[in-house]
């Protein structure tokens, strides 16, 4: 169970592909204080810690993984958003979020708004996932609140402390990103497909 909160940034070291599997190697300055076996988030993907090394940690991404999210367009140097699970009696400062992608979407714009952004996303509405104005989000891993919501698409705000510790400044148009819509949205949204 993650927050949405993005802990650090992290930089993809080495990719390792083996049999339908991606060994992902992350430089991190949080390496020293994981052990083998524990769940971090990779832009808002729960992974396995499998090995570390000084301050180098490797994760695998199975076929799954890589079929659902944008794990597998990975490349060594990119930015990715990392946050390590929950610990129970901690501060709930985000949203509820599993590390579980629902799937993918695309930045369709990124607008300057002096002194915040605001981006645009769009996404397959046919996997009937859906978002509400003011609800909650998970991006890449990272807790926001929807605005503009629509059909297919919607917006979200960003402050400047976000832009600048998260891989949200190296979007642009086309970027593809993981999405993990409101867990609570979920459930209703499947009560109401069970009573029609």
């Amino acid at each position: 169970m993650f927050t949405g909160i993005i802990e650090e940034i992290g930089v993809i070291s080495n990719l390792k592909t083996e049999l339908n599997n991606l060994h992902i190697s992350v430089k991190s300055n949080m390496t020293q204080e994981l052990k083998i076996d524990q769940s971090v988030a990779h832009n808002g993907v729960c992974l396995t810690v499998v090995s570390i090394k000084d301050d180098e940690y490797t994760v695998t991404a199975i076929k799954e993984t890589l079929d659902k999210t944008n794990i597998g367009n990975l490349k060594v140097g990119d930015k990715v958003n990392l946050e390590r699970a929950m610990k129970l009696g901690d501060r709930l400062d985000g949203h509820i979020v599993q590390g579980h992608v629902d799937q993918t979407g695309t930045c369709t714009g990124v607008k300057n708004e002096n002194g915040s952004w605001v981006f645009n996303f769009s996404y397959d509405s046919t996997q009937s996932n859906i978002t509400i104005e003011k609800g909650s989000i998970t991006v890449n891993g990272t807790s926001l609140t929807v605005i503009n919501s629509k059909k297919d698409s919607f917006s979200v705000a960003i402050i400047p402390y976000t832009y600048e510790h998260t891989n949200f400044n190296t979007f642009k148009e086309g970027t593809v990103v993981n999405l993990e819509f409101d867990v609570l949205g979920k459930y209703v949204a499947r009560l109401a497909t069970l009573n029609n």
